[in-house]
């Protein structure tokens, strides 16, 4: 040590002036790659190219350890010759084997000038490859001392052995690539958690939202079979339209699901707007009528056909209207589709004189999953129209209506027949 604290280092009064400036811009391009590739795979292949370079190697590879079975394999393996995917594939080593082995489980550099005179030298990985190892040099990458592998370069091409300035430096490169892995390995795992949390609560609220969909046809089938086997008419019209609302709920449910998991084309065709929504009201218009909700519909100010996905359209005005038709209040719902022409685009509006939404939801509302109803939704009904739109080209947005409630706005570019490009 020097009277200054700091470990004596005679290797950087050994190195050249041209071997310092290629170190010090080799490291500069490691950190600058760290800042810019977000990819660990892909840092982790820079990192082992830009050691084959600076320590001027035929070869070099990152060496990763595995901790359940407590062995060592080829993440990364580059070269000019040999089969480096033969080594990724095949070539494992146990802790001690091999100088990558010693140098993992004694945690430190390992400098061979000679590997055919060396014993601990693994020659099982050069049949495998076809390549021949004259030396090689190998350091270990740890993290607070917890072993994350090991960084090699082999075949030193401009002199006959890896110097101390070469050990020095593959150890720096080894500390970026052990904190890279580490930090990439968190990043994955947090992901993990953060992906089957959110699993959790969609299945969560899709059971509860069956569960409800199932309690109300099992009902409604029980009071039907009582009603053939009773001859009651009486139960039988009222238990029959709490049957047919649950099972279009479970159909659209269903729909929703298929929807929301792929992406698809649509399939544009000239069509009537008009139609489209009359279907949709048509659809649950028992629902309206047990709700007593006021449905009024102007779509006046539409020129002539437009060109979409007419089912993927009554898709998105069928999860708007149910959708109005749960925010309204119990007594006196509103709900008012209108529709007008604006140029090459049709502009749709959904509004209802329900709670509207609140500020802090807006940003959340056409999210997956994300439902202020509770049991009673599913969140995918505002995804799936948000998709659907999105994959015609249009936006569709939420704000205050102009009275009270919820106003859904949609514009789509209807008006133009697509392009035999677009249709295929």
């Amino acid at each position: 040590m020097t009277a200054n604290g700091q470990e004596d280092m005679p290797w950087i009064d050994e190195a050249s002036p041209g071997d310092m400036r290629r170190v010090v811009q080799a490291l500069y391009r490691v950190h600058r790659l760290i800042g810019v590739i977000t990819d660990s795979d892909a840092l982790l292949a820079r990192i082992a190219e830009e050691s084959r370079s600076v320590a001027q190697a035929e070869a070099s590879a990152l060496i990763l350890f595995d901790e359940k079975t407590q062995e060592l394999y080829f993440h990364v393996a580059l070269g000019e010759s040999g089969d480096q995917e033969t080594l990724k594939e095949e070539v494992r080593l146990k802790l001690g084997q091999g100088i990558a082995g010693v140098a993992a489980e004694s945690r430190t550099s390992i400098n061979v000038e000679d590997a055919g005179k060396d014993g601990r030298f693994y020659r099982a990985a050069d049949a495998a490859t076809q390549f021949q190892t004259r030396n090689l040099l190998a350091v270990p990458m740890l993290d607070h001392d917890k072993l994350v592998g090991v960084l090699e370069v082999v075949n030193k091409i401009s002199a006959p052995a890896f110097t101390t300035l070469d050990m020095r430096v593959m150890e720096m490169f080894a500390a970026e690539a052990a904190v890279s892995i580490v930090n990439a390995r968190l990043i994955s795992e947090l992901v993990r958690k953060e992906r089957l949390a959110a699993i959790g609560q969609a299945v969560t609220g899709l059971s509860h939202y069956t569960k409800n969909i199932v309690t109300g046809l099992s009902g409604s089938a029980e009071l039907i079979e009582m009603g053939l086997e009773d001859g009651n008419i009486e139960v039988l019209r009222r238990s029959f339209p709490v049957f047919r609302r649950s099972t279009k709920r479970i159909s659209n449910f269903v729909q929703d699901m298929l929807s929301f998991s792929k992406a698809r084309a649509p399939a544009h065709e000239k069509c009537t707007l008009g139609e489209i929504i009359k279907e949709a009201q048509e659809t649950f218009a028992d629902l309206f009528e047990q709700k007593k909700i006021d449905v009024a519909t102007d779509i006046s100010g539409v020129n002539g056909p437009i060109y979409v996905d007419s089912q993927s359209i009554f898709r998105c005005m069928l999860n708007l209207l149910t959708n109005a038709a749960d925010a309204v209040p119990r007594t006196g719902g509103e709900i008012k589709v209108e529709a007008r022409s604006i140029n090459e685009n049709i502009e749709i509006t959904v509004t209802d004189n329900g709670a509207g939404v609140p500020q802090k939801d807006r940003d959340k509302i056409f999210d997956p999953f994300f439902s202020t109803k509770g049991a009673q939704g599913t969140g995918l009904g505002l995804a799936v129209t948000k998709k659907i739109i999105e994959e015609h080209g249009g936006t569709i947005t939420v704000e205050d209506a102009p009275a009270a409630g919820a106003l859904f706005r949609i514009f789509l570019p209807a008006h133009t027949p697509p392009s035999p490009e677009t249709i295929g």
